[in-house]
């Protein structure tokens, strides 16, 4: 789920040290298992980096060679937040908030104690110790591939739900995580399990409400933040202010309603008290009536910049 990193948390100064260095870095666009309780974050998107047809999306050399990606020909790709090209700009823009880069494909390999109570958060958005969701990937790749070096935890991590301790995974079991990134079968296990909890629950209650891509989006980076508890009250809260398209009401005012109330339960939420992953970034796009989602797609995230254009 989304929080505060310690990878990112230099605090105040850092950001202020980020502030006046962004004339500088600033990024330019390039010419022409328990499913039950679970609260944490985790869709078959093409690898950054590997054009597949239809879906030319490579990274392009930006100050720090991550911030800024072009999209390909296709930019305006028709469906919705499953087509293949969006996906992978919801990833990326998942990730500019999770791990502070468009590279999402990076990340599953990431791992650590941000110390927000969930114990060990990992992955490509943020599978948890402590939350279930960790548990299941590794209970789906063992399936896949029996004898794996993370299988061993699996009786550790089912006594650890609900906890923030470590006990019976430490000092190995960071190491493993690692390790196991390198095996396509872990990194389809994870792929499956954000799939199952995450995306596909939030795009199928999005459509529900009569939500084009953004709205699709804003409810997917919901779900990965809040869980699915959390999206159920904000869709609650946003529909007592404003109905939604399916219910016939008018697509921004209804969206309008959703950012405000996210806004508010993450002031609530210990770790989410920085909204720019809301204010710099969703709210732009809603403000420019972007509702495909279709870039270019410039936003802003703890401070730094991110874009990712035609």
């Amino acid at each position: 789920m989304p929080r505060i990193s310690l990878r990112r948390g230099l605090g105040a100064a850092a950001f202020i040290v980020a502030s006046l260095a962004l004339a500088s870095l600033a990024v330019r666009a390039p010419e022409g298992g328990d499913a039950g309780g679970v609260e944490q974050t985790a869709a078959h998107a093409s690898p950054a980096g590997v054009p597949t047809p239809g879906n030319s999306a490579t990274v392009q050399s930006s100050p720090d060679g991550r911030r800024s990606v072009r999209v390909g020909p296709m930019q305006k790709a028709a469906g919705d937040l499953s087509d293949p090209q969006k996906k992978d700009i919801a990833m990326r823009l998942v990730s500019s908030a999770e791990n502070s880069t468009l590279d999402w494909t990076a990340q599953y390999g990431y791992i650590e104690d941000i110390h927000d109570g969930r114990g060990y958060t990992g992955g490509i958005v943020g599978f948890c110790s402590g939350t279930g969701d960790m548990r299941a990937v590794i209970q789906r790749y063992t399936d896949a591939a029996p004898g794996n070096k993370l299988a061993k935890y699996l009786p550790a991590l089912k006594r650890l739900n609900g906890s923030a301790a470590h006990t019976g995974l430490d000092p190995t079991f960071t190491a493993d995580w690692k390790a196991a990134a390198a095996d396509p079968a872990f990194r389809a296990a994870q792929d499956a399990e954000r799939d199952r909890m995450y995306f596909n629950p939030a795009l199928s209650q999005a459509k529900q409400d009569g939500l084009r891509v953004l709205g699709q989006f804003m409810y997917y980076d919901a779900i990965v933040m809040h869980g699915a508890n959390g999206l159920a009250k904000l869709r609650r809260a946003a529909a007592a202010k404003a109905a939604p398209p399916a219910r016939g009401g008018d697509e921004a005012a209804y969206l309008e309603a959703f950012l405000n109330a996210r806004v508010g339960l993450m002031e609530a939420e210990e770790a989410h008290e920085d909204e720019s992953r809301v204010e710099d970034a969703q709210r732009v796009f809603l403000a420019a009536r972007n509702f495909d989602l279709d870039p270019p797609l410039r936003w802003r995230v703890y401070g730094d910049t991110y874009e990712i254009s035609v």
